[in-house]
């Protein structure tokens, strides 16, 4: 198991703090949001020039988009950018509210999906992970099954945001992860409470059978902690990883 940090950054101070802290803390990499890595897809040797002595700089990439043939073409464009920076997998946010999707939309999606899946993987070596959100397509607990039963094998894998399934009224993380464990690939881990993102266990959330799930399928993957709630940056981190180090090591 390897814990990563993923973390929005308000200026370039911030991330630079972010970018030198994490592996200090004890992350083993990170997992960026899309502003922190988008001035940089056309021309990923900057990238690696300016952060390519940084082991586990872009574990992920986090995208996010509707899917039409322009967030397509886009997502095409970031495999490249991915393959050359050393990017394992790009966390999908589909960018369409659940409002009036019907089941055989989200099956359509799911096709989209494994197509592109498929050429991640067999042409430039990453793997596509479906981030299911509130108000987003898969977003409900009968979202995924209609979703991954339709995914092409290994094409799309599944991200597991705990904080996005409980706002969600999916209260029952737990079976989530034993239900899905053949496709999950990433956790985010974050809390929630009085309607707002929480820092790990300073929320509503009871994590105790989340991490019992997480132990039960013997999940070997990436763990981020995916910090949202607007706190001190440097707090947060260090707040989460003992939080997630405590209990699932």
């Amino acid at each position: 198991m390897k814990f990563a940090f993923s973390s929005p950054t308000k200026t370039d101070e911030e991330q630079e703090n972010l970018f030198q802290q994490f592996r200090s803390i004890g992350y083993e990499g990170l997992q960026l949001k899309p502003a922190q890595y988008a001035a940089y897809v056309n021309d990923p040797n900057a990238f690696l020039r300016k952060w390519g002595y940084l082991d586990g700089i872009a574990s992920a990439l986090i995208a996010a988009g509707r899917l039409d043939e322009q967030n397509q073409a886009a997502l095409r464009s970031l495999f490249t950018f991915a393959q050359q920076v050393g990017v394992e997998r790009i966390v999908f946010c589909h960018g369409v509210s659940r409002k009036g999707v019907t089941n055989e939309e989200i099956a359509s999606y799911a096709r989209i999906l494994s197509v592109l899946g498929t050429e991640a993987r067999e042409q430039f070596g990453i793997q596509l992970s479906l981030h299911h959100h509130y108000d987003q397509p898969v977003m409900h607990r009968e979202d995924f099954d209609v979703f991954f039963d339709e995914v092409k094998a290994d094409s799309v894998k599944l991200t597991v945001d705990t904080a996005h399934l409980y706002k969600s009224e999916v209260k029952d993380i737990a079976e989530v992860i034993t239900s899905f464990k053949e496709v999950i690939d990433n956790f985010h881990l974050k809390d929630f409470g009085d309607g707002d993102w929480k820092v790990l266990g300073e929320g509503e959330i009871d994590f105790k059978p989340v991490f019992q799930a997480i132990k039960q399928i013997d999940y070997q993957g990436w763990v981020s902690a995916d910090e949202e709630s607007g706190g001190d940056l440097t707090k947060g981190m260090k707040d989460c990883f003992t939080y997630m180090n405590n209990r699932l090591v």
